[in-house]
């Protein structure tokens, strides 16, 4: 049996009528640069997330970027985040100017442990970017709480937890921005590059349209330097299309979830996601931890399984940033967990049988003693 990793032409087939249906309005109004396709999935997407305002942009990259630019974040601050991440997040604090300044993550949850962040506050710390990493919404409320104490600017970056909670609030929600990414394997993705963010602020929804538009207040009027950050329209109109079906989606997700949780209870060798206690996990990875993770890959993939490894060097000891100065045990759960994770086979469209497949594939091979 072949399970592939991710089968987005399973995930589109259903949505190909609603799509050529879209694209062809699109072609037929002559807008391809935000206009009206993007503004209605602004609107929906908001809704979605529950904040006042959504602006669409080009990437998920491009939204903490502009965010962190928005509320001000400049050369010679410093921003908190996390090195369990893809590096997209410590490069947009990069390009604004400022400094990445790492704390590790919890060994549990995988994301950004609140006890840290006191060790890493210095007088020139502006902003927090907490990740929503694999899913699964960080421990937001003693980051909101230690930013408010220290008059911080918080931005969640969202790019892998569209439709996560934390306690009952929406991830993105929470903060003064959320920063989303739609690159196509995303639970929503579009036919390209997109991203977005989410904000209760109309001030800093109007920054962000500016920046994303070569800082233009109306046409060839320029109030700001900015850059060309917009969505496509295309893109803007079927994700619209994407985000009525996102809900179940995700339900689905945590159902192929709890199977494998359930399974792999039983077996000692492998370490299932834990969904904390305060969340609702949409799984847009499922990440397991083995020991000698990349002979367990080598052998799964030979059985037919697609597995990837998210993310085997953490942003601290990635070539770029070896300015930061940073050695190896400087944060010791992220190089663990760096080096022992596999993601799983997980989209809604897996069926019980992959599943149960690649359950047995797995158990067999890490309780067989091939493993050194």
């Amino acid at each position: 049996m072949k399970v592939p990793f991710l089968d987005l032409k399973a995930h589109h087939a259903p949505l190909r009528g609603h799509f050529k249906t879209a694209i062809a309005e699109v072609i037929d109004s002559g807008i391809f640069a935000g206009g009206p396709a993007v503004a209605d999935f602004e609107d929906a997407f908001a809704a979605f997330c529950k904040c006042d305002y959504a602006v669409g942009l080009g990437s998920g990259t491009e939204a903490v970027w502009l965010a962190l630019l928005a509320c001000g974040v400049g050369p010679g601050d410093e921003v908190i985040t996390v090195p369990s991440t893809f590096m997209a997040t410590a490069e947009a604090i990069t390009y604004c100017g400022a400094k990445p300044v790492f704390v590790d993550v919890d060994e549990h949850t995988y994301t950004m442990a609140p006890d840290a962040l006191a060790n890493a506050l210095t007088s020139r710390t502006k902003a927090i970017v907490p990740v929503h990493l694999f899913g699964q919404t960080a421990d937001m409320d003693p980051i909101l709480k230690f930013a408010r104490q220290h008059g911080l600017v918080v931005i969640e970056d969202s790019a892998q937890a569209h439709g996560a909670e934390y306690k009952n609030r929406r991830a993105g929600s929470m903060s003064e921005i959320g920063c989303f990414s739609f690159y196509p394997g995303k639970n929503l993705g579009a036919l390209g590059e997109a991203g977005a963010i989410v904000t209760n602020s109309l001030e800093l929804a109007d920054k962000i349209r500016v920046l994303r538009d070569h800082g233009q207040a109306r046409k060839y009027h320029h109030t700001v330097i900015g850059w060309n950050c917009r969505m496509d329209a295309i893109q803007g109109a079927c994700l619209a299309i994407k985000l009525r079906h996102l809900d179940r989606g995700n339900d689905l997700r945590r159902t192929h979830a709890a199977r494998y949780s359930a399974a792999f209870k039983e077996v000692e060798e492998v370490i299932s996601p834990l969904e904390a206690e305060y969340a609702r996990h949409v799984y847009h990875i499922y990440a397991i931890r083995v020991q000698d993770r990349d002979e367990v890959m080598r052998r799964l993939e030979g059985k037919g399984i697609g597995c990837g490894v998210h993310y085997p060097v953490p942003v601290h000891l990635q070539q770029a940033y070896v300015t930061l100065g940073h050695q190896r045990g400087a944060f010791p759960v992220s190089e663990q967990i760096a080096n022992e994770f596999l993601s799983l086979p997980m989209f809604p469209e897996l069926t019980e049988a992959q599943i149960d497949f690649v359950i047995e594939t797995v158990t067999e091979t890490v309780s067989a003693g091939v493993i050194a």
